[in-house]
């Protein structure tokens, strides 16, 4: 080990000395940064500071994909091939780096500068083809799109300008391409103020459970009364959660709002934090968001040197600290519980439920978790009152709507929607229509369903979605034209739920191993094929433990029932 490599390792060790189990994620995350991987001498020094067992180190490395305990190159090029990236031509970057640089996917240089890996979604969908770029000693970017393969070799960081438009009421209002609002621009977290020196918690709870708004990271339950049961559980502490570990392909509102309006989120978690009580509060950040981590952590320096967040914000009796949690790549901390695991230094596997979060949450204490989007449209709500975010929307589906379009349109991007806009007006109105001959549209991202070029006038609302037989979920919107061959997009699903399985439970684990291979099969099926993908599916949909295997098979079951072609059955 070099000497200046040793120097830093005591430099790593001193800062987490007395820290439990819960600093291990981020001690692996300075522990890569500074070698590129985690050697079995930094491993032991971690068990040592952490008195966590070596093993269990070794189980979190290998649980998740971005660290390593094997030596790479000093430069790890991880390019998506996720479906939006797929259609947009990623296989031919991964095949012209692998052929500029003499290796295969995997494997590294002989001179150890670079290693190529195939990697999933990064959150960059409207960028696509994309990569994320791991620098060893420097940390990591992203790089999107993937146009010019000298210049990702050279590490070159193109620009890239999101769309964010529409109503731009409540989430987009101020936010500018390229550019973090600072704490100058967005204000003195008004909201907050209001709350802290004219509201009691139970009113803040009350007023966000009078706009109606629901959770807006798929799950849909009311924000408001989440934190009436949360804030009425026994024991404490209380912790607030944000989950920002927005890992569905096609979905990258999240990135935006963190990139773009990072103040707002820390409002809204703030509110949260009050209306429940809670004096701990946490960012959880996808681990392929570099640039909106170190986004969050600066709003958190600058709310805190303005007194905004730390002890007795505002010179009232409140206080609460907040710190951002990176993950280390794993879709699976997407569903809370595993988020939890995570964030207390474990593999990220569900736990069983009940108990709930709001009895049993983080570190086993009431907790509530809530979205990037969700929490954004609290200080809103209480600034202008619940009626107010009620002007948009219908009766069950409130307010306005961020989605995030990909693929086949002519603008894809972030856009917010009032509810009741049908998909027809988003695509050809904001989008500015399709690029070539639409075949499908993937709602809800991975985990969701498809629609037909002609089922398109559907209203973005829960309830009209929901009879339609398909989902809003996060507000992934993936378009697809005539040229693409769906058994291709289907195959790629196929294995992104087979790696992201976590394998906690066996229906998720063999279904989506059995799902996937079924599926690179697709143009010489077995006979029985079709039989074995719906009884999978139907398999994983019933008897898996969490999210991941309950919707994994979604959308290949809607692909079967609109379009039997593809899988050799006739109309």
């Amino acid at each position: 080990m070099a000497e200046i490599t040793r120097t830093r390792l005591d430099e790593i060790v001193a800062r987490y000395a007395g820290r439990g189990r819960e600093a291990l994620l981020p001690m692996l995350w300075d522990a890569q940064h500074e070698a590129g991987y985690i050697d079995p001498e930094t491993a032991q020094s971690i068990s040592r500071t952490l008195r966590v067992p070596i093993a269990e180190i070794y189980g979190v490395i290998g649980f998740y994909t971005l660290f390593s305990d094997e030596p790479e190159g000093e430069t790890v090029i991880h390019v998506c091939t996720d479906p939006s990236c797929g259609v947009a031509g990623a296989d031919s970057v991964v095949d012209e780096l692998c052929a500029r640089l003499g290796v295969r996917p995997g494997e590294t240089t002989a001179d150890g500068r670079y290693t190529i890996k195939r990697g999933t979604c990064l959150g960059l969908c409207e960028h696509a083809p994309a990569a994320l770029v791991c620098q060893r000693g420097e940390g990591e970017y992203s790089h999107a799109p993937v146009t010019d393969i000298a210049a990702l070799l050279d590490g070159q960081r193109p620009a890239r300008a999101a769309v964010v438009d529409g109503e731009r009421q409540v989430f987009l209002a101020g936010a500018v391409p390229n550019h973090a609002e600072s704490l100058a621009e967005y204000g003195d977290y008004a909201a907050l103020r209001r709350a802290l020196l004219t509201l009691t918690p139970e009113q803040v709870s009350a007023e966000v459970e009078a706009s109606g708004l629901v959770g807006r990271g798929g799950a849909g339950f009311p924000t408001g009364m989440k934190w009436r049961f949360t804030r009425g559980a026994a024991g404490q502490p209380h912790y607030a959660v944000c989950n920002a570990d927005e890992s569905e392909p096609g979905t990258f509102k999240d990135r935006v709002l963190m990139e773009h309006r990072p103040h707002l989120l820390l409002e809204g978690l703030l509110l949260a934090a009050y209306a429940i009580q809670a004096r701990y509060a946490f960012v959880f950040v996808r681990g392929e968001y570099p640039e909106a981590t170190t986004i969050m952590e600066a709003a958190i320096r600058e709310a805190q040197s303005a007194g905004l967040l730390g002890e007795r914000i505002m010179g009232t009796d409140f206080s609460c600290s907040v710190e951002v949690r990176r993950g280390g790549g794993a879709y699976i901390c997407g569903e809370e519980t595993a988020l939890f695991e995570a964030i207390e230094g474990k593999r990220g596997f569900p736990r069983i439920k009940p108990p709930y979060p709001t009895t049993h949450g983080l570190f086993n204490r009431p907790t509530s978790i809530n979205n990037v989007e969700t929490l954004c449209a609290v200080p809103a709500i209480i600034r202008n009152g619940a009626g107010w975010f009620r002007q948009w929307g219908t009766e069950k589906s409130t307010g306005t709507k961020l989605v995030s379009v990909s693929g086949h349109v002519r603008r894809p991007g972030v856009y917010e929607i009032p509810f009741g806009l049908t998909l027809r007006e988003l695509l050809e109105g904001h989008c500015a229509g399709f690029v070539g001959e639409p075949q499908a549209v993937l709602m809800g991202g991975a985990a969701g369903t498809f629609l037909r070029a002609d089922e398109i006038d559907v209203p973005l609302t829960y309830e009209a979605l929901q009879a339609a037989g398909t989902t809003l979920g996060s507000g992934a919107v993936m378009v697809f034209n005539s040229e693409v061959d769906l058994r291709d997009v289907l195959r790629r699903l196929g294995h992104f739920f087979a790696h992201e399985s976590c394998g906690k439970c066996f229906p998720c684990q063999l279904g989506t191993q059995r799902q996937m291979e079924i599926l690179d099969r697709l143009e010489q099926p077995l006979p029985g094929d079709v039989e074995r993908l719906r009884d999978v599916g139907l398999t994983m949909t019933e008897a898996s433990l969490c999210g991941l295997g309950q919707t994994a098979a979604m959308a290949v079951l809607s692909a079967l029932r609109k379009w039997p072609a593809l899988f050799g059955e006739e109309a």
